[in-house]
């Protein structure tokens, strides 16, 4: 699957309810829980067989043999009349106490087999989906900023959560039937045996039910996928309010936002409410089908008892064996809304699982030394996002190594877009882009971002504490590291006033942390992780003027030895720069020294008017 465009991701699927193709590669997540399945599968099937024997030892057993002492040739007790003579003689009491017995025993050991079935699936179906919700997140993990660009997070959400949750109703939901499939061929075949007659009249209810059955799905198709859109949206537009809700809050737009989130729910519970209805009009019809089902038992048994044609017992067995007997068409049913749904997330799951939109990886990676030197070179880079116009329009540039190049321009140059591409965020055009004469398309995207540093305006805290936020739970980066790095950049100082030190949670989105300490923390970061190329892309933007004294300081350290690429509108940050490059339009202006370009860069000389001209 291929990435043409983010609508493909969230196109409607086919919404089989029964999809072969779809089963055989669900099952294949579960293949390494077969032994569990394989016990479930038996309990689940000891449990169908005594399930049938139950009625047969209140009817044929007890009010047969034992109260009406009516003779029961023809009619199949299974064994059970003889057994319970055993029994009787074995515990030295009278038959009918044998009997009661009997019937508890297998009561009991229906509870407890059914119980170990449902467990065992369940624990089975629980770490095969999690394996699968494992493999999903890794791989939208991969997916490339390109695929993060259009598609909203909202709706990936929903398929990691929402959607593997009903694979697993699915999965269960398959148990039950299979239980419920058992105990429907041994009842009719002991019903053939007992009366055909009576049993054919019974089976003259299947194709009511079926229709029925066929007719509800027919009807609650659209509605559910409908549903299931919607709740898709309403996660994207939660997630969204949620993660803005500052500026949600900031620009007084909570009454606008809860309309729009209303007007989303109001849809999704109409779909719902919908659905909810038509469930319950199936479900009235069905169980009256089963009281009449239950009545022609009661109207023509009875006519043959009367006629001794057949006996009590045999009645009450056929009443039993009613709900057996239409139990899965029933159960089918009643879990055809689940099913559909399931069946619709299956297909949601492997379409993100599918997706396929990598940064392409060389078939043979360039051999890196152990340290960089860090000498970038840029040849006639041009560059668009996809569906778009060029960003980047022939772009030369270069850097030696250990040197500093600070990138200005005014908003929407394409200074961004240029340092996302230094460490292939995007696919580089080929031979556009060197390090120490290396193309960046030879080196595995992995390997080059382990050897390029990225200090962005918007520095993302993760959950955990300040020290995890450091090593980002690297082996590599010891705890002595990260603290030698926090204290080389200055981030030491607050850190060490903290209740908890460098053990300190912090709170979502580093809330608790000023914008300043947030950078220092990105900057120490960076540090403990040693890159040789370092990029700022904005670092000091949000900084008051007391922090970035601070921040300037760590950088001066940060930068030291390093090849460092920084992006800033304050040229009061650049100044220090060995070199400058003006970047208009997506083109090199010029680039130089500070004091040349304010001779033959019109763009560079009006920025530098418009902030250091005098008051």
């Amino acid at each position: 699957m291929t990435a043409a465009s983010a609508r493909m991701f969230d196109a409607d699927i086919s919404g089989r309810i029964f999809d072969l193709r779809l089963l055989r590669r669900l099952f294949g997540w579960l293949a390494p829980q077969r032994n569990r399945l394989l016990v479930s599968t038996v309990l689940v099937l000891i449990t169908a067989v005594l399930q049938v024997l139950l009625p047969v030892v209140l009817s044929l057993v007890v009010i047969d043999h034992l109260l009406m002492n009516e003779a029961s040739s023809g009619i199949p007790d299974l064994g059970l009349v003889a057994f319970t003579e055993w029994l009787a003689s074995q515990l030295g009491t009278h038959p009918l106490v044998a009997a009661c017995a009997l019937y508890g025993g297998l009561q009991l050991a229906i509870a407890v087999t059914g119980h170990y079935h449902r467990i065992t699936l369940a624990d089975a179906v629980i770490d095969g989906l999690a394996d699968l919700r494992r493999a999903v997140f890794a791989h939208l993990a991969r997916l490339p900023s390109s695929f993060w660009d259009r598609v909203a997070v909202g709706r990936v959400t929903t398929r990691v959560t929402n959607d593997v949750e009903s694979l697993y109703d699915l999965l269960r939901g398959l148990g039950a039937l299979v239980g419920e499939l058992v105990p429907f061929f041994v009842a009719l075949s002991i019903m053939l045996a007992v009366d055909a007659k009576l049993t054919l009249a019974l089976l003259a209810f299947a194709p009511l039910l079926a229709g029925l059955t066929f007719g509800f799905r027919m009807l609650s198709r659209e509605l559910y996928r409908r549903a299931r859109q919607s709740l898709s949206l309403l996660n994207q537009q939660l997630q969204e309010n949620l993660a803005g809700l500052t500026v949600v809050q900031l620009h007084s737009r909570e009454t606008e936002n809860l309309a729009r989130y209303t007007a989303t729910n109001t849809r999704h519970r109409k779909n719902e409410g919908r659905g909810m209805r038509l469930e319950t009009v199936y479900g009235a019809l069905n169980d009256s089908l089963g009281s009449l089902a239950l009545a022609l038992v009661l109207w023509l048994g009875g006519m043959a008892v009367f006629e001794d044609a057949l006996t009590l017992g045999a009645v009450v067995l056929f009443t039993r064996y009613i709900d057996m007997l239409f139990s899965p068409i029933v159960a089918l049913g009643e879990q055809y809304n689940q099913l559909f749904r399931a069946m619709a997330s299956g297909e949601r799951i492997f379409q993100a699982l599918d997706w396929r939109e990598p940064l392409t990886e060389p078939e043979q990676p360039a051999e890196l030394p152990e340290r960089l030197a860090g000498a970038i070179r840029i040849d006639g880079l041009t560059f668009a996002y996809p569906g778009g116009d060029p960003v980047l329009l022939d772009v030369d540039l270069s850097i030696e190594a250990g040197n500093t190049l600070a990138v200005v321009g005014p908003t929407g140059s394409g200074k961004s877009t240029l340092v996302r591409l230094l460490p292939r965020l995007y696919e580089v055009p080929p031979a556009s882009i060197f390090i120490d004469g290396i193309d960046v398309n030879h080196v595995p995207s992995r390997e080059l971002r382990r050897r390029i540093g990225i200090v962005l305006q918007d520095f993302h805290v993760f959950s955990g504490s300040i020290l995890d936020n450091i090593t980002l739970n690297d082996p590599n980066i010891t705890r002595d590291g990260a603290i030698a790095a926090a204290r080389s950049v200055g981030a030491n100082t607050f850190i060490e006033a903290l209740p908890e030190g460098y053990d300190t949670p912090l709170a979502e989105r580093g809330r608790n942390l000023s914008q300043g300490q947030r950078q220092l923390l990105a900057f120490a970061r960076v540090l403990a992780a040693d890159p040789e190329i370092l990029i700022l892309d904005e670092a000091t933007a949000s900084i008051d003027p007391e922090s970035e004294r601070l921040i300037q300081q760590a950088l001066a350290r940060l930068t030291e030895g390093r090849t460092s690429i920084i992006i800033a509108h304050r040229l009061a940050t650049v100044t220090d720069a060995d070199a400058v490059a003006v970047l208009v339009n997506g083109r090199i202006e010029a680039a130089g020294a500070h004091a040349d370009l304010l001779e033959r860069s019109p763009t560079y000389a009006r920025l530098h008017a418009m902030q250091f001209q005098e008051l």
